[in-house]
């Protein structure tokens, strides 16, 4: 898996570098194959936005959120994120099941 932390209009800190990389690598075991996150940390006055695109398997899942917590906005965006994915799994299983001949026509 490969992370790309970018901080725009803050310093930098370990703490947050790895709440990132904890929270990128708990949606990580969802996802197979190669795994690319792109993470954008930024600070606008008194709002603390973070995004996320994360690229797997041909698949983009975006979110963006903005608190007056950074810390409050990563974890709402990785709830976000974590929703898109499962609800993706959820349409691919849902897909694979169903044939073309089960359907039976009245």
């Amino acid at each position: 898996m490969q992370i790309s932390i970018t901080f725009r209009h803050m310093d930098p800190t370990d703490a947050m570098k790895e709440l990132v990389k904890e929270k990128v690598n708990k949606v990580n075991k969802y996802l197979h194959g190669p795994v690319e996150a792109n993470v954008v940390l930024s600070v606008e006055r008194y709002i603390h936005a973070c995004d996320v695109t994360i690229s797997a398997n041909g698949n983009t899942y975006n979110g963006r959120e903005e608190t007056d917590d950074m810390y409050t906005s990563i974890d709402k965006v990785m709830d976000k994120i974590e929703r898109q994915i499962s609800k993706s799994k959820g349409r691919m299983r849902a897909g694979r099941t169903a044939s073309p001949g089960d359907h039976e026509v009245p």
